[in-house]
């Protein structure tokens, strides 16, 4: 019998799609030697911090498939948080086309959850979001 994962991985590139803040990443999974390029660049070279490698690496590492997928990203928009968020979000979201067993894992560690936190918004009359102007009495 053929692994489960065979038509899949043959079907061509397994993709997906990722957002956080004002970031999007568009993921593309195909079997390899394990090299992650973002925009082309390695992703040591990308994020210099190792917290944002250690969140891009985490569904990887989750489904043991760190090292056995070569992993192409073109992300924009945002800064470096929102982008490595972006990116872990669109690896997990291809890595659960792969297995239907991924996506309960992914899903329990909450990767397939998109964060719905966003930059709350300037308020008229005021100086920021929640910043006010200085308020005299008298």
């Amino acid at each position: 019998m053929a692994d489960a994962t065979a038509p899949a991985a043959s079907a061509g590139p397994l993709l997906g799609t990722g957002r956080r803040k004002e970031s999007v990443a568009r993921v593309r999974l195909m079997p390899g030697a394990g090299t992650i390029l973002i925009n082309e660049r390695p992703y040591e070279e990308y994020f210099p911090r190792e917290a944002l490698r250690l969140a891009i690496r985490a569904p990887l590492l989750l489904t043991h498939q760190l090292g056995k997928m070569n992993v192409l990203v073109n992300v924009e928009g945002g800064g470096l948080t929102g982008q490595a968020g972006a990116v872990r979000l669109g690896i997990a979201r291809a890595l659960a086309g792969l297995d239907p067993a991924h996506r309960v894992s992914l899903r329990g560690a909450g990767l397939l959850t998109r964060d719905p936190r966003m930059k709350e918004r300037k308020k008229y009359g005021h100086k920021g979001a929640r910043k006010r102007f200085q308020w005299t009495k008298r």
